[in-house]
């Protein structure tokens, strides 16, 4: 079963919230979001397959992260709130279409049901040419990957996934590299999510176009839309509190 976090308030009045992370992300990533809106509810973060303290798999599929996803809700109880980013969100999506009584209210953020042309294996090469054997601090490692072009506020984001003092990254960069075309693409699905679904954007992101509407309406009929100005694609990270404002409106409504 996939590693996780849990905060605040373990009362049954309220669904727990549980939040699916990105592409070399770990649940950690969500820690302050969690503990702040964990003031009304139990809130999980999850480590996704093959990324933080989760099992390594052979595969990288949606089909199987959402069956991960859904393991985890069976075991926490549900029916939860699930929200997920980019890749957590294209998980989210699966989950739902595939297992939807397990869940109440969906919230994705910043992505669309299908494939994309920007490979992030280039991410994975930045990362495997670290030399870890000098590294004693997460920083030599930001180094490392600037001088390979790697803009700061990535530096930061892959360093939270290395473990210094076992000198490995707990991403398992050789599957999520074989696997990319999965995790850029989106499976053949069937079903419908009949219940409230949230697709939170970045004003400034360009991953979901409005072109895509019609076939998120097709699987998620009830979905609704709306954006956080001056916010890319990393929307949690550029605006947490209005992130976070959004989502508490949404699932309090």
């Amino acid at each position: 079963m996939l590693n996780f976090l849990e905060y605040g308030d373990t009362s049954p009045a309220t669904p727990p919230l549980v939040i699916a992370h990105g592409l070399y992300g770990s649940g950690r990533n969500w820690g302050v979001i969690a503990k702040r809106l964990s003031n009304t509810r139990r809130v999980i973060t999850p480590d996704m397959r093959n990324h933080g303290n989760s099992p390594r798999a052979a595969t990288q599929s949606y089909d199987d992260m959402a069956d991960d996803l859904a393991e985890l809700i069976r075991h926490i109880g549900g029916p939860v709130d699930l929200c997920g980013h980019s890749m957590g969100g294209k998980a989210a999506m699966v989950m739902a279409l595939k297992h939807p009584e397990l869940l109440r209210r969906l919230i994705v953020a910043d992505i669309a049901p299908v494939m994309y042309d920007h490979s992030q294996s280039h991410q994975i090469a930045a990362m495997r040419a670290v030399d870890l054997s000098t590294v004693t601090r997460r920083s030599e490692a930001a180094e490392q990957l600037g001088a390979q072009g790697v803009e700061p506020a990535l530096q930061s984001f892959f360093t939270q996934s290395l473990d210094v003092t076992e000198k490995r990254w707990r991403l398992n960069l050789d599957v999520l590299d074989a696997e990319m075309d999965k995790i850029i693409g989106f499976p053949e699905v069937t079903g419908v999510f009949e219940n409230p679904t949230l697709f939170l954007t970045g004003a400034d992101s360009k991953y979901v176009s409005p072109e895509d509407r019609p076939l998120i309406k097709s699987l998620f009929p009830a979905a609704r839309f709306a954006k956080l100005p001056n916010a890319g694609h990393w929307l949690h990270a550029d605006k947490p509190r209005e992130f976070e404002a959004a989502v508490r409106a949404y699932l309090d409504a």
